[in-house]
């Protein structure tokens, strides 16, 4: 080995030492170390739920598995649909191309710990005049210099290393940030499933209920054909007017014209249920079905486990996370940048022994940058950074808030909308009755059409309005499974990723 070797390999070593020892004190990292914001703590304060009332606590071993709610409601199509969300609904392919975007941008900061290494290779030619004149030719690796008259070679191969030190923590807190905005687009594609889920489960009921009402009112339309014949009949023989017979069709025609609007509103549940599973409109249908759906019991959680099962919960706390390490980001900025960089490499004239001891160059030292002035830049940017913490704190508190009001109004809606059912089934009970004595009493002759028209009308009424309280108590349950964070936990998506 050449002395020139020996004497290079030795400052390499000293400057790596000097490397080393700066690594070893780059322990400290500028700006707020991250904590939860007060906000979760004071809401976990709250011990139940104020609209639970003697609302039924379901055991873990309950039949509702964990992460497949929909299978509480014992529907086998629904199951299936709910199952193609995850394979093919659009929303949640872009929240996953977030994710991995997100995870992307984390790799890209997590390099930035470890040095850049590049090479580059040159030639150039350069004439120069018939005097005594100089020609100079620079490149990114030295200078070749000649006074020789005439046309003169360089050949350059160098290889280049690049590696900021960070002395201050503005890479590991760039890190932190990145890690922090993974975890909060994991958090927003699980909202997006489990938007998506129950939005879809929403839409079925709902072309459930309207396929229950055009049930009733084909039945009704049969029940109003009768009364027609049958005031037709006793028109005829002279026992009733024309009136009754006219009033008769009227109902008739009026319960078919609402059977037969009930197919727009079907129509484009059922166009929405196709947009949800990734599906064409015009390629999708859902024959009608008997409706024999039963709500089911839902296991409330404390308020304190609601923080950890709301994955837009979790996401507003990343999002202060992320936002959290962007201030040591921007407080790094005071601070002077420490660099190592490193050149080496071959230069000669000519291609034979190009690539010898004679003709090689190496350069290696460490670069200090501060800035001095820059008229409140850093200061606005740090002023920024604080500001966007206390704007995603906020948000933070408004989503916690916003949690516990749409448990609160989706129990009150079940407990009031159960007891409603109650009594609108006794109503039910009631109009047929009255119904049946109508008749009869108008068989009898004892009173007028228009009575049997008043009580028919106001069973119908009663009836459809029945089935609209059982969508309304179904979706008002999805509603609720969805507010209490369905079957998602954030510690398994986090572990997953």
């Amino acid at each position: 080995m050449s002395c020139h070797h020996i004497k290079g390999i030795r400052q390499f070593t000293r400057a790596s030492a000097c490397v080393l020892s700066a690594a070893m004190l780059a322990s400290c990292a500028v700006g707020p170390d991250y904590k939860r914001p007060e906000a979760a703590n004071a809401a976990a304060m709250q011990s139940t739920f104020k609209e639970a009332g003697d609302w039924k606590i379901a055991t873990p071993s309950d039949d509702i598995k964990r992460g497949k709610w929909w299978e509480a409601f014992g529907d086998s199509e629904l199951n299936a649909l709910v199952e193609q969300v995850d394979i093919n609904n659009q929303n949640l392919k872009v929240a996953e191309a977030k994710v991995r975007q997100a995870q992307a941008l984390g790799a890209s900061a997590r390099s930035s710990f470890f040095p850049t290494i590049s090479t580059s290779g040159a030639e150039t030619r350069s004439r120069s005049g018939s005097g005594s004149s100089r020609t100079q030719t620079t490149t990114n690796t030295g200078t070749t210099a000649s006074s020789t008259p005439g046309i003169t070679t360089s050949h350059n191969l160098s290889a280049n290393i690049a590696w900021e030190l960070d002395l201050w923590g503005r890479i590991r807190r760039q890190v932190e940030s990145n890690d922090a905005s993974i975890q909060a687009s994991a958090a927003d594609l699980e909202s997006a499933r489990l938007s998506a889920q129950s939005d879809l489960a929403s839409n079925y009921f709902q072309l459930r209920v309207s396929d229950a009402q055009k049930q009733l009112l084909d039945d009704t339309v049969a029940a109003y054909a009768k009364s027609l014949e049958l005031t037709k009949n006793r028109y005829n023989v002279g026992v009733a007017g024309r009136v009754d017979v006219a009033q008769a069709e009227t109902q008739l025609r009026s319960a078919d014209a609402q059977a037969i609007d009930l197919g727009v509103q079907r129509a484009q549940l059922e166009h929405a249920i196709a947009l949800l599973i990734g599906k064409a409109p015009g390629n999708f249908a859902l024959s009608p079905a008997k409706w024999n759906v039963a709500v089911p019991i839902i296991p409330l959680t404390l308020p304190a486990t609601l923080l950890e099962r709301r994955p837009d919960i979790a996401g507003a706390e990343r999002r202060a996370a992320a936002a959290n390490a962007q201030i040591g980001v921007a407080k790094a900025a005071y601070y002077p940048t420490l660099s190592l960089s490193g050149n080496g490499g071959y230069s000669s004239p000519t291609l034979s022994n190009w690539i010898s001891a004679p003709n090689r160059f190496w350069s290696l030292g460490p670069s200090l940058v501060e800035t001095i002035f820059d008229f409140g830049k850093r200061g606005a940017a740090t002023d920024q950074a604080v500001a966007l913490y206390d704007q995603s704190v906020a948000t933070y508190r408004q989503t916690i808030l916003q949690a516990f009001q749409d448990v609160e109004d989706n129990l009150s809606a079940m407990r009031i909308l159960e007891a409603e059912a109650k009594v609108q089934d006794d109503a039910v009970r009631a109009a047929r009755e009255s119904v049946a004595l109508t008749i009869n009493q108008y068989k009898a002759g004892t009173v007028s059409y228009l009575n049997v028209v008043s009580v028919q009308t106001a069973q119908l009424s009663n009836e459809r309005t029945a089935v609209t309280l059982m969508g309304r108590r179904l979706t008002a349950t999805v509603a609720l499974i969805k507010a209490l964070g369905g079957g998602w936990n954030g510690s398994t998506s986090a572990k997953q990723l």
